[in-house]
């Protein structure tokens, strides 16, 4: 069995990817985690922001859905350049076949993992995000959940994300995380 990482010394293994639905906190885990591992944060929905000069609302709106994941598609393969990090990607990312191939295959991913119910509660409190625009919040996690979570759970680590502090969180994936930097 692995050993937990030990957090006091930094991490020098593969770059680390949280993935999971919308609201299951993998911006704030991530760079919670990034700080605790003493390594860099990308939050992937940031850069692709930065990278098209609009937000994600903004390019969903202006140019679809697909156009946005392809975009999504290629912000991650430039963040998993071998170096390690912490990357938080958006909920979509992981599905993309393409994109999940380079990260089980270039990094050690960790799916987030909540209750639709306890993700709903989360979401409500901003009103950015696409797919949930004028919908029931509740419905449309259920469902995203039934599709994604069996995509989800490919990912060789999983951990919950509980009604509690991030730092429960950020503690559960450094006992999860193996010993041996760079091991899957």
């Amino acid at each position: 069995m692995l050993q937990s990482h030990n957090a006091t010394t930094p991490w020098t293994g593969r770059p680390i990817v949280l993935v999971g639905l919308m609201g299951v906190g993998k911006s704030t885990v991530g760079r919670r985690l990034a700080h605790r591992l003493r390594l860099p944060f990308a939050d992937a929905d940031e850069e692709i922001e930065a990278a098209a000069g609009m937000t994600i609302a903004e390019i969903f709106d202006r140019f679809g859905e697909p156009y946005f994941r392809d975009g999504e598609r290629r912000v991650i393969h430039r963040l998993i350049d071998g170096t390690p990090k912490v990357i938080a990607t958006g909920g979509g990312a992981f599905i993309n076949e393409e994109t999940r191939a380079l990260i089980l295959s270039q990094a050690i991913a960790i799916w987030l993992h909540a209750h639709p119910d306890v993700l709903a509660e989360r979401v409500r409190r901003r009103d950015t995000r696409p797919l949930l625009r004028g919908r029931d919040p509740r419905q449309v996690l259920a469902d995203l959940a039934r599709v994604r979570d069996p995509l989800y759970a490919l990912a060789p680590i999983h951990v919950a994300s509980q009604k509690a502090p991030h730092e429960a969180t950020v503690s559960a994936i450094l006992q999860a995380l193996p010993e041996m930097n760079g091991q899957p």
